[in-house]
């Protein structure tokens, strides 16, 4: 069986990791109003080093280690077209490559703009999807090309996971774009109450921000609904593929901490790091959920 070269496999692994601590660090600049610290690009304060105080420290430590993924991402590109044997994962990695130029021009438009939403919402939208292609490419790296005269028959649980799991890794994207537009608009605290609105299920909504915060809201048990769906039929599958289960064990701790942490940022005022820790979860479960669909996906085409 066809299978990645070990260097491809752990470079792929420590990139995913790094792309979690580097949404985790972007998260901590925006949590912190640090976004406009340096008010440069692509330089800061027309250095490669200025002093790392006040929000220097978060928006410049936030640009080093964009930029430490960045060459992550090309030598996983570089080693990917020069010793994978796989078209797919190739052309993936060079994919994940164009991803993360594009981001580092986001996040210099979002600076050189002063922070305009429509560029800061798009610069976490594609970082959660570089995230997703990151995912893949590790997913991918581990998994042997399909030999479907090497494998049992399909197993007749298979559909109702991979569907459920893609769309749990769907619905988790477009909270995670509420949540920025939620973040980039200042609406976090629109609705200062927890686990009701404004002492309702269902507050006044013409208010803008009102609305984007309550939609949050909505998108979050939807999140958690089809966690519950695909976690179980994970569980009680008859046959599962290998990987599939430990996405949905941790998923099952994830979410629940991710509710917790939306409350403790809504209740708290925002404090800085329970509302940091909310944004890096939330792409924490989105990675869980593309890892836990790969497996069932993967498995299909293998069975097929």
């Amino acid at each position: 069986m066809i299978s990645s070269p070990p260097g491809l496999r752990r470079l792929a692994a420590f990139t995913a990791l790094a792309t979690v601590f580097l949404i985790f660090a972007g998260a901590l600049v925006t949590s912190t109003g640090s976004g406009l610290a340096v008010p440069d690009w692509p330089l800061s304060y027309g250095t490669l080093f200025p002093p790392m105080v006040g929000g220097i420290f978060y928006e410049h430590g936030h640009r080093l280690i964009a930029g430490s993924v960045a060459l992550l991402t090309a030598a996983l590109a570089g080693l990917a077209w020069w010793k994978e044997p796989r078209p797919i994962v190739r052309r993936l990695a060079f994919l994940a490559l164009l991803a993360v130029l594009a981001q580092a021009v986001l996040g210099g438009l979002t600076v050189l703009f002063l922070l305009p939403t429509a560029i800061s919402v798009s610069h976490a939208a594609l970082a959660n999807l570089f995230l997703c292609l990151i995912v893949a490419l590790a997913v991918l790296t581990r998994t042997p090309s399909p030999r479907p005269e090497h494998l049992p028959g399909p197993a007749p649980a298979t559909d109702l996971p991979r569907r459920a799991w893609l769309a749990l890794a769907v619905m988790i994207y477009i909270q995670m774009l509420l949540g920025a537009l939620m973040r980039h608009t200042g609406a976090g605290l629109a609705i200062a109450d927890f686990p009701l609105a404004q002492g309702r299920l269902v507050p006044p909504l013409s208010d803008p921000g009102v609305a984007i915060h309550f939609m949050h809201r909505v998108g979050a048990l939807a999140v958690l609904a089809l966690g519950l769906v695909a976690v179980p039929a994970t569980v009680r599958a008859a046959h599962t593929p290998p990987g599939s289960r430990w996405p949905a064990v941790l998923l099952l701790i994830a979410l629940p901490a991710q509710i917790a942490l939306g409350a403790w940022t809504v209740l708290g005022g925002k404090p800085i790091y329970p509302t940091t820790l909310h944004v890096v979860t939330g792409s924490a479960c989105l990675a869980l959920s593309v890892r836990g669909w790969l497996s069932w996906r993967l498995a299909a085409v293998e069975a097929a």
